[in-house]
C-alpha cells in the first residue's frame, strides 16, 4: 500500500464537520479554509469516498511548491514521478485557478502543467509521438495561491453530494453535503422524532434517514478512481463490503417530511423509493404552521424559504412568527432552521440557543439553533 497526502475540500464553514468524519474513520487531520488534510492509502481513498457526507472530493495532493514564473511552474511539474500515478494511456484533463499570485493567467498555467506532465510521461514510456490517453481517467488541478503552486487529482468523479438518489428537484435544492451537515449539528439520533417542515424534494429527511441508519453515502454510486489500474478491484469490494456490515437497516426511524406543494411531495416520495426509504419516511402535504405532534424530544431541521421574490418575503415572514408561537406547545422539541433572513430571532420570537454562519451555496445564512428543554424520558 502507498501513502499519500490527501485532502477532503469542504464548503466554507464546514471544515470542523468534515474533520471529525475523517478522524472517525482512524485518520489524523490537519484542517485549512475549505480543506481537511490527511494521509492515507488506497483503502483510505476507497473509504473516504464511501463515508463522508458533508466534503465535496477527496484529493491526492501530488506536489506543492513556489511558483513565481512560468519556468519554475514548468520545471516543478516535470520533477514530479507522474508515472507512479499515470499509465502510459491515462486521460488527464488540467483544470486550475490562480489567486494573488504573479501567475494569474489559468489558461497558460494549465497548459503549462500539461505540457511538463507529457513530457515527463513520454521520457519515461519512451513514446516519441502524442500520448493516445484513451484510458482511464485522472483529473488533475493545478492550484496557486500566493504564488504557491498545488497540483491534485481527484478520486472522487462527480461531487460527493451526487449521492444517486436524487432523480428531480426543486427550484433551490439544498446540497446533500449541506442537508448532512444540518443533522450532524443537531446531535439528532435515531431514536428522536425528525420533522422538515419545509421538505422540497426530500433531501433533508433522506440524508437523517441515511445517517440513523449508518448507511455509507456513497454506497450506490461510482468514483472515477475506480477505473485507476493501481486501485484494485478488491480495495473498493472491501470497502462496500464493510459499507454493509456496519449498516444498521432495521434500525426504527420516525421521519417525517412536509411541503406545502404537492409537486415538491411528489419527487420527496420518489427520491425516497430511490434511496430504498419509500416505508420509511413519511412525506405529507402540509402548511408548516399547521404541524403539531403527540411525540417529546423531537427535532425539526428546515431550510425555509428565503423569500426573494415579490411578495413572499412577507409571507414567509408571517410564516416563521407563527412556527415560533407554535413551538412553545413543544418545549422538549429542537429546531433548526437555516435562514438568510437577518431579522429572523426577532420574527421567531426568541434568541436563538446559538447561530452558525453557513453558505448555501453562494448564499450566506445562518443556522438559528432553538435547543429543546430535556424531558424526564430523555436519556440522550
Amino acid at each position: 500500500m502507498t501513502k499519500f497526502q490527501l485532502v477532503a475540500t469542504a464548503a466554507m464553514g464546514l471544515e470542523s464537520i468534515v474533520a471529525q468524519e475523517v478522524q472517525d474513520l482512524g485518520y489524523e487531520t490537519r484542517v485549512d479554509n475549505g480543506k481537511v488534510y490527511f494521509e492515507g492509502d488506497e483503502t483510505a481513498i476507497a473509504r473516504c469516498n464511501l463515508w463522508l457526507r458533508v466534503a465535496d472530493r477527496v484529493k491526492i495532493v501530488v506536489a506543492e511548491f513556489p511558483a513565481h514564473t512560468f519556468d519554475q511552474l514548468f520545471e516543478n511539474t516535470k520533477a514530479i514521478e507522474w508515472e507512479k500515478f499515470l499509465p502510459v494511456d491515462a486521460a488527464f484533463p488540467v483544470s486550475g485557478k490562480s489567486v494573488k499570485s504573479k501567475l494569474f493567467s489559468v489558461p497558460d498555467c494549465q497548459s503549462i502543467v500539461k505540457k511538463a506532465i507529457v513530457e515527463r510521461m513520454k521520457f519515461h514510456y519512451k513514446r516519441l509521438g502524442f500520448l493516445d490517453e484513451s484510458g482511464a481517467t485522472f483529473k488533475i488541478e493545478i492550484s496557486i495561491l500566493k504564488d504557491v503552486a498545488t497540483l491534485t487529482i481527484d478520486t472522487s468523479g462527480a461531487g460527493l453530494h451526487k449521492r444517486g438518489y436524487r432523480q428531480t428537484q426543486g427550484e433551490a435544492p439544498l446540497k446533500e453535503t449541506l442537508a448532512a451537515a444540518l443533522v450532524k449539528i443537531s446531535r439528532w439520533s435515531p431514536s428522536r422524532p425528525f420533522v422538515d417542515l419545509f421538505c422540497g424534494s426530500g433531501t433533508i429527511p433522506l440524508e437523517a434517514a441515511m445517517i440513523g441508519q449508518n448507511i455509507a453515502p456513497g454506497y450506490n454510486r461510482e468514483f472515477i478512481s475506480e477505473q485507476w489500474n493501481w486501485m484494485k478491484e478488491k480495495i473498493w469490494e472491501d470497502a462496500r463490503n464493510e459499507a454493509d456490515d456496519l449498516a444498521k437497516y432495521d434500525q426504527p426511524l420516525e421521519i417525517i417530511g412536509s411541503d406545502i406543494d404537492h409537486r415538491m411531495v411528489t419527487i420527496a416520495q420518489s427520491n425516497a423509493l430511490e434511496a430504498g426509504f419509500g416505508d420509511l419516511i413519511v412525506f405529507k402535504q402540509m402548511q408548516a404552521t399547521d404541524f403539531t405532534t403527540k411525540s417529546m424530544d423531537g427535532v425539526i431541521i428546515s431550510n425555509p424559504p428565503y423569500g426573494e421574490r415579490i411578495g413572499e418575503k412577507e409571507e414567509i415572514e408571517n410564516v416563521i412568527r407563527t412556527i415560533g408561537q407554535l413551538m412553545n406547545n413543544y418545549p422538549t422539541w429542537s429546531v433548526y432552521m437555516l435562514s438568510s433572513m437577518e431579522n429572523f430571532e426577532e420574527l421567531y420570537g426568541k434568541k436563538a440557543t446559538k447561530k452558525r454562519k453557513l453558505f448555501n451555496g453562494f448564499i450566506r445564512t445562518d443556522l438559528y439553533q432553538y435547543w429543546g428543554q430535556k424531558s424526564k424520558r430523555d436519556n440522550n
